[in-house]
């Protein structure tokens, strides 16, 4: 197996009242939720260690807070890693996620990531309100029948897309409700084991985001970004980027297409990658890579107790 590794950070969904509260032990960690504050204006800080929850799940809330407590868990334990930064193949998040690869691959500094999740998520936010739409997970199916349901759903006259291939079997559809709801019905009768609505009031990665591309647009614009040290697999493209250029039209097309995760991890997987380690607030995509690559080696390193335990020799295994 290869002796390379892909380091990796799951999106929105993640956040949880307390998250980064037991990382307080550490001086690192409580100077970046300090700056975090300070670029935002108010104390994000707060939000993330007592809530409320209603308040942390507004997602111009949500980007920053699972952003931020994803980068103070890698700055905490980038010394760890820094003996094998030579054999770190890529960077990849999933969703948001990929602000937090660019920001580990130095592509923008902490508080230009910081800047873009508040404005990204605002303008997702308000989108979502001018068009009000959902989301919802289809277990079981193939992505060809998915696909077929909601072209269906889409010759009907209804608003819906295929919005993340997440792993084989688990897709993810977005659109106006009673489209969504027709789509689910329709997966069910087809066989799906199970087909949930996820508890979003947003289309995320659907052309309902369209407004909110307009706004990410000038943000991208006004924000500096710089060459990655390692290459950074787009959602978008599931192609890894390299230049700034690509990277600013990725993301910009990131909010109105699919998140491509299979097709992202299967990329990695090609390229020598034997092992992911995930960092974020709870463990999420390294589930999806293990049902994508079964010989993958996953670990995921989310709280004050996992960063401790970390053993760097886990990367060595895929060696």
């Amino acid at each position: 197996m290869s002796d390379k590794f892909a380091v990796v950070f799951p999106g929105q969904g993640c956040q949880f009242v307390g998250m980064g509260a037991d990382l307080q032990a550490f001086p690192l960690a409580r100077e970046m939720y300090r700056r975090a504050d300070e670029v935002l204006g108010f104390e994000l800080s707060r939000l993330c260690f007592e809530g409320p929850e209603e308040a942390l799940n507004d997602t111009a809330n949500t980007q920053p807070a699972v952003y931020v407590t994803s980068m103070v868990l890698w700055a905490l334990l980038e010394p760890q890693i820094e003996p094998l930064r030579s054999r770190i193949a890529c960077v990849a998040g999933h969703s948001l996620g990929e602000f937090s690869a660019l920001t580990m691959a130095g592509a923008i500094t902490f508080e230009e990531g910081v800047r873009l999740v508040r404005r990204r998520g605002e303008a997702m936010r308000d989108a979502g309100r001018a068009s009000p739409g959902g989301m919802a997970a289809i277990i079981g199916l193939d992505d060809a029948v998915v696909e077929e349901i909601v072209a269906q759903v889409a010759a009907d006259g209804g608003d819906v897309w295929v919005a993340n291939y997440n792993s084989p079997g688990q897709i993810i559809i977005a659109g106006a409700q009673a489209a969504l709801a027709q789509a689910m019905e329709m997966a069910k009768e087809r066989g799906a084991k199970r087909a949930l609505p996820l508890q979003v009031s947003v289309a995320c990665h659907t052309p309902l985001m369209s407004a909110a591309s307009e706004r990410l647009a000038v943000a991208l614009e006004e924000t500096t970004f710089r060459q990655p040290w390692v290459p950074v697999v787009s959602n978008a493209l599931a192609e890894p980027l390299s230049t700034p250029a690509e990277i600013k039209a990725a993301l910009l097309r990131q909010l109105n297409s699919p998140v491509l995760w299979t097709a992202s991890v299967q990329r990695m997987a090609r390229d020598g990658v034997g092992t992911a380690l995930e960092i974020g607030p709870k463990s999420v995509v390294a589930g999806l890579i293990k049902r994508i690559e079964r010989n993958m080696i996953v670990q995921a390193v989310t709280d004050k107790a996992s960063l401790e335990a970390f053993d760097a020799t886990i990367l060595e295994l895929g060696a």
